[in-house]
């Protein structure tokens, strides 16, 4: 059932109080067709919006505390802006962090009584974290600093709220894309100078389903920071002779095959999974421009492979699943998101789509004794004040 806006005022009149109401604010989670772990690598995206997200009731309170109720998780803290120390629960740390960064970035931002709930499902790889921080971040530029940071600087309070305040070194894709997604458009972006097309994302005869296989993910700490690392290792080999490259994305295949003994074959494999993907990306433009949806799908198989083989970020259920999917003839099929859990993301042609989803529970579950979950794509609108 889709969240709606009396979802969270409900809550929010209840824990919170008060005569008046606060605005609210809505921001989406998303998917990612094609690039993942570019991003913090200077490389491309391929990104979409969709239609489940955060919606957070805001109301400013006159002081320096922030009054906070999670209706997901019926958690509530309160917190000082003004306070060094972290809050206790992840969940509230994210808007402390924004409402920080916020603040170094001039906007004036006093204490506020909020309430807050998703309909994206957490660790699934549909980055319910950057929905959260892009919710609060338009919020507090809408409340407090009339506007006047862009979208763009608002992916970046996001990006830097997770890197200082979670722990987690992500790249820019999930902030820039919950910001800046449009309803029924997907979004290349260069996350190594910010520039971005959109591309109709209106598939005849195809549809787009996640199958979340509710193993859950954890990006924060030295999974996803390792990934990070191998890749800065490469750059830094490849320094030492080609000294203007700032990223992977400045290197080439060439320039890997030098470093290869040096920096070993683990390192090796995750740059090369890069270097690939980023020309994957490259592809998949193209085929979309000529309506070629069997190349797209193509892409996405190799995609997987590179994520499972050479970046290590699988896992047994992901990979049982994208297997389904290939059994089942369906055309392109990939785990998506940070990894180590989450869903896959498919391309399924309409008339093998029953078939498919029935092959996917029934199988899943005789496998693991649980149930996967399908989650239909509909390529939704960005962060946007709702009333």
């Amino acid at each position: 059932m889709k969240l709606t806006i009396d979802d969270v005022r409900s809550r929010f009149i209840k824990h919170l109080g008060g005569e008046q109401p606060g605005s609210v604010y809505t921001s989406p989670g998303r998917i990612n067709l094609i690039g993942e772990h570019t991003d913090y690598n200077g490389g491309y995206v391929f990104p979409g919006a969709v239609e489940q997200g955060i919606i957070a009731e805001i109301r400013p309170n006159g002081t320096r505390t922030i009054k906070a109720y999670s209706i997901d998780l019926k958690d509530y803290d309160e917190f000082s802006i003004d306070d060094e120390e972290y809050p206790h629960g992840t969940h509230f740390r994210f808007i402390y962090g924004v409402a920080r960064e916020m603040m170094a970035l001039g906007i004036p931002v006093e204490g506020f009584d909020t309430a807050f709930a998703g309909d994206i499902p957490l660790g699934a790889g549909m980055s319910s974290s950057a929905a959260l921080e892009s919710t609060f971040a338009y919020a507090l530029n809408d409340l407090f600093g009339q506007g006047k940071l862009t979208q763009m600087e608002l992916a970046k309070v996001g990006q830097t709220t997770e890197h200082k305040y979670i722990g987690t070194n992500c790249g820019i894709m999930d902030q820039f894309i919950s910001l800046h997604g449009k309803k029924g458009q997907l979004v290349r972006l260069d996350c190594n100078n910010g520039e971005f097309e959109l591309f109709p994302w209106r598939p005849r005869g195809y549809k787009l389903v996640l199958i979340n296989s509710c193993v859950k993910h954890e990006l924060a700490g030295s999974p996803y920071n390792d990934r990070r690392k191998s890749c800065e290792n490469v750059v830094g080999a490849i320094k030492t002779f080609k000294p203007e490259v700032a990223t992977l994305r400045d290197c080439t295949s060439e320039d890997l095959e030098k470093v290869r003994s040096e920096v070993g074959e683990t390192d090796y494999k995750r740059a090369k999974y890069i270097l690939e993907e980023n020309e994957r990306v490259l592809a998949i433009s193209e085929a979309l421009k000529d309506d070629d949806y069997e190349l797209v799908g193509e892409k996405m198989y190799e995609a997987h492979e590179g994520l499972s083989k050479d970046y290590e970020i699988g896992c047994e259920e992901t990979d049982f699943l994208v297997g389904i999917a290939l059994d089942c003839g369906v055309t392109g099929a990939r785990q998506m998101g940070g990894g180590f859990g989450g869903c896959t993301i498919n391309l399924v042609r309409s008339e093998l789509y029953n078939t498919f989803i029935e092959q996917a529970k029934t199988q899943f579950y005789e496998k693991y004794k649980k149930h996967c979950k399908v989650i239909d794509v509909v390529i939704g609108e960005g962060t946007r004040k709702l009333c």
